[in-house]
């Protein structure tokens, strides 16, 4: 206050002062701006320096300084500047200001002041620990001189390189030099300071890593736990504390716990271990390193249960009150604070983590009623529970823990409708509810009425709508009676939540009679398996369009079966499908049922069935390809099998079967068996006929000399296959010759190939005329006989002159008594004279008489010339 009442004195006196001046002077009241510059900062005359005195011009000393640049050490009253309390070299100002005198066009000045830098006075030498990480380098300067400006340059002289105040120790050792150098300012000099620093490194005790575990997962891999695992960047050497008393820790270097042991004996928890490493020195101090692990135990919810409470009607939405109940299962639950993680789903529908305790396994919390402010279902669903104090090493076991909390509608008919029931007397009737569109899905009572043919009252069913529909049986007593009547439904309640409502929902009903058939027949006749079976219906009055269900027992059986019969004049007939007669054998058909089809009514059957046979088709015979030989003429009646069950055919169509008489070709044949009226599928097989080429005759095969006795044998020589021919005596059906058999002259010889492989003769033959006359040379027995006894006793009855055919088969002979007269004359084929004259011309035609006769031989062969020669007949 006294300074104020000063000031405004000083202003009144230069007010009063100036007032008495001319008027066209107008003073200077702060006077003009002045400069200094202040090199040696830490002379003491520079803690007091009176700016004012630095003003120019003429200022009054009614003014205040302020501090331009937020320097420090200025008085603002009285203009003292303390320059040791700037900080850093440079250059400042400093206003002074004189307020309040109109008369004063310039009632401000500015001093500026240089302050020079100044480097400080350092240390001999300092010591630091790794330990500190970053150490200022200003700390190596005495403290017991002035503080160095800050706003000058750290140079390293150990690396040369310029560097900040703040020097990273974690990683240097040794001793380093370090020169700090203010820059010139103004006329001020550059100075410079120098420091040495020795930096020692810090032992390490390492990091800790942080571990936890779930010990209800089995631990396992921690039953030789080493505890470096839970440290990083420590050094050797040190040594562990066991500071939970664990019992783990046996030995001085020990540094290895079994953590199932420690969960099994301590059960869940922190366990804490201190590593720690002496110093080598005594700048720094010895470190130490604690790990902690935690041990967590499951928490199971395996059975447990949420109850949301609860459910209610829609008209007690705006008064109700919710809360949950988490009741734990089999597994203990330890009393105490739990999170618990859940979300409510609906159109309100959120997630939240509340905090409530578990007491004696029953959980209890409070859930909004903003989430529940409409009709549905909302389902709240337990995520996550956990104690208070988890790492939540363990996944607790949560599984579906969650429960609906309904909101019901007020059951509503309201739009509903009942399809017009059309039925059937003494049925049980469906009746459909459709579009209540105000009905929710679930179970309702409904009440309801019966009315007009058959009557009822408050008839009870319970019914599950869904998507607004649903439907109940009304039963067949209340339809004893045909004609029309009406339903009505006249109330409807949740079952679950008891919401009720009446109703008003109406339907007409008309029940239809029962189809009348006492002389219902079915009929099937036996067929074979495969065939259609057609079953014949009789006895259905007037009815023209019905459905017939029937079974089958017996060989076949099969469940109902249903058809759809149009009849006329009362009969039907229908096929039953060949997928249900898949057995041979006696089935029986049975009617069941039959529907009107007009009106849908239908009524039981019994007492009307038909037993029907299935014959078994026959298996396909067994055939093989058949093979014959051609020359055998093999026929139908030689393929097997035979019998007057099977029968061929050489087409695959089966149309004509083949007579036994068929002559076999090299072609397809198919066989098939009958039995019961049932034929079998076809067997196909090849036929296939042998042979072997005819045999060849060698050229002038035919031909021989009587005289040398040929053979069949012989003859069979004269062929290209001379082993295997065989000879007949006739070319079809004829008999064989014996290689034995002598040939004979101009006969007819018939051969055949046998072949060995194929065990056939040829089909083909050769056929061949032999002759006997190939004779070239005169055997020395050849002789002409000189008598004969034509005297009937079978010996020497006839003149022959033996192989005379083979050597001269164009022999000629004649015969003449001694009177010359011709007796007989013959050849080949006129060879033996017995006695008789032939000769009608002859004297003595007649038996000729014994005597001496005479013949002559022409033998007509090359140039033999004739013989003449005498024989004696004597009888």
């Amino acid at each position: 206050m006294a300074k104020k009442y000063a000031n405004f004195l000083r202003v009144i006196l230069f007010f009063v002062f100036f007032s008495c001046l001319p008027t066209t002077t107008f003073a200077q009241c702060a006077g003009e701006d002045g400069q200094t510059t202040i090199c040696n900062i830490t002379d003491p005359a520079n803690q007091a320096v009176n700016l004012y005195s630095f003003l120019t011009g003429s200022p009054i000393s009614a003014g205040e300084w302020t501090d331009d640049n937020n320097s420090g050490g200025l008085d603002g009253t009285t203009g003292i500047l303390n320059a040791q309390l700037i900080r850093q070299s440079g250059t400042y100002h400093y206003t002074y200001t004189v307020d309040g005198i109109g008369l004063c066009p310039d009632n401000t000045a500015t001093v500026t002041v240089t302050i020079g830098g100044y480097s400080g006075v350092s240390s001999p030498n300092v010591s630091v620990c790794s330990s500190v990480e970053n150490f200022s380098l200003f700390s190596a300067f005495d403290g017991e001189y002035l503080a160095p400006h800050s706003n000058g340059q750290w140079h390293n002289d150990t690396t040369n390189q310029n560097i900040g105040s703040n020097l990273a120790v974690k990683n240097l050792r040794g001793t380093f030099q370090f020169t700090y150098t203010m820059p010139a300012r103004g006329t001020c000099p550059a100075m410079s300071s120098t420091a040495k620093v020795t930096i020692f490194r810090a032992p390490e005790s390492g990091a800790a890593n942080r571990l936890s575990l779930c010990g209800s997962d089995g631990l396992t891999a921690y039953t030789n736990y080493d505890l470096f695992t839970s440290l990083s960047g420590q050094d050797a050497g040190g040594v562990w504390r066991d500071n939970s008393n664990t019992g783990e820790l046996t030995t001085v270097g020990d540094h290895n716990i079994d953590l199932q042991k420690i969960f099994n004996r301590l059960g869940p928890g922190d366990y804490s271990f201190t590593y720690s490493v002496a110093s080598p020195n005594p700048i720094c101090p010895n470190e130490s390193t604690s790990i902690r692990i935690r041990l967590e135990r499951k928490l199971d919810f395996t059975g447990a249960k949420v109850t949301v409470d609860s459910d209610i009607c829609e008209t007690e939405i705006s008064t109700a009150t919710y809360s949950v109940t988490i009741t734990k299962g089999a597994a203990a639950i330890p009393n105490g604070s739990y999170y618990v993680a859940f979300n409510v789903s609906g159109p309100n529908g959120g997630s939240e983590t509340i905090l409530a305790n578990f007491t004696n396994g029953v959980l209890i919390f409070p859930i909004k009623s903003e989430y529940f402010q409409r009709v549905g279902n909302f389902t709240v669903s337990i995520n996550d529970i956990y104690a208070v104090n988890s790492e939540r090493a363990c996944k607790n076991t949560i599984n579906n823990l969650s429960d609906i909390l309904s909101i019901y509608p007020i059951p509503d008919l309201t739009g509903a409708k009942i399809a017009p029931i059309t039925t059937c007397q003494n049925t049980s009737t469906v009746v459909t509810i459709s579009d209540a569109t105000k009905i929710i899905d679930g179970d309702f009572d409904i009440l309801y009425n019966v009315s007009g043919a058959n009557n009822a009252s408050s008839q009870l069913a319970r019914v599950t709508f869904s998507g607004g529909s649903t439907s109940f049986t009304m039963p067949s007593i209340l339809n004893s009676q045909s004609g029309t009547g009406e339903i009505k439904i006249t109330n409807i309640t949740h079952v679950i939540s008891g919401c009720t409502n009446s109703a008003d929902l109406k339907s007409t009903i008309l029940i239809n009679a029962l189809p009348n058939v006492p002389n219902l027949r079915i009929q099937i006749n036996d067929v074979c398996f495969g065939s259609p079976v057609t079953a014949s219906v009789s006895g259905l009055g007037s009815l023209t369009n019905v459905t017939l269900s029937y079974v089958l027992s017996g060989a076949n059986t099969a469940t109902v079966q249903t058809v759809v019969l149009t009849t006329t004049n009362g009969n039907s007939t229908f096929i039953v499908p060949a997928g249900l007669l898949v057995n041979t054998g006696s089935t029986t058909a049975t009617v069941t049922n039959l529907t009107n089809n007009a009106t849908t009514c239908g009524v039981s059957i019994t007492g009307v069935a038909d037993p029907f046979s299935l014959n078994p088709i026959p298996v396909a015979p067994t055939a093989a390809n058949q093979s014959f030989c051609k020359s055998e003429g093999a026929t139908v009646a030689n393929l097997f099998p035979n019998g007057a069950q099977y029968k061929w055919y050489n087409s695959a169509s089966l149309t004509t079967p083949l007579a036994n008489t068929y002559l076999l070709k090299e072609e397809t044949y198919y066989v098939t068996e009958t039995s019961l009226n049932c034929t079998s599928s076809a067997t196909m097989i090849t036929v296939t006929l042998k042979d072997t080429p005819a045999p060849e005759l060698n050229p002038d095969g035919q031909n021989f000399c009587g005289l040398d006795a040929p053979t069949i044998a012989s003859l069979s020589n004269n062929t290209n296959v001379p082993s295997s021919v065989v000879w007949y005596d006739a070319p079809k059906n004829g008999s064989i010759l014996s290689p034995t058999t002598a040939l004979v002259d101009k006969g007819k010889y018939y051969g055949f190939d046998f072949s060995t492989t194929e065990n056939c003769l040829s089909y083909d033959y050769t056929e061949v005329i032999v002759s006997l006359t190939d004779c070239d040379v005169v055997p020395p027995d050849f002789f002409i006989p000189d008598g004969f006894s034509p005297n009937g006793d079978g010996v020497n009855d006839v003149f022959v002159i033996p192989n005379i055919d083979f050597l001269f088969p164009d022999y000629q002979i004649e015969i003449f008594n001694r009177y010359g007269n011709g007796m007989y004359r013959g050849g080949k084929d006129k060879p033996g004279w017995d006695g008789v004259n032939y000769e009608t011309q002859g004297l003595n035609h007649g038996t000729a008489p014994n005597g001496v006769y005479f013949y002559v031989i022409h033998f007509n062969k090359g140039n033999k010339a004739p013989i003449q020669g005498r024989l004696y007949l004597n009888r």
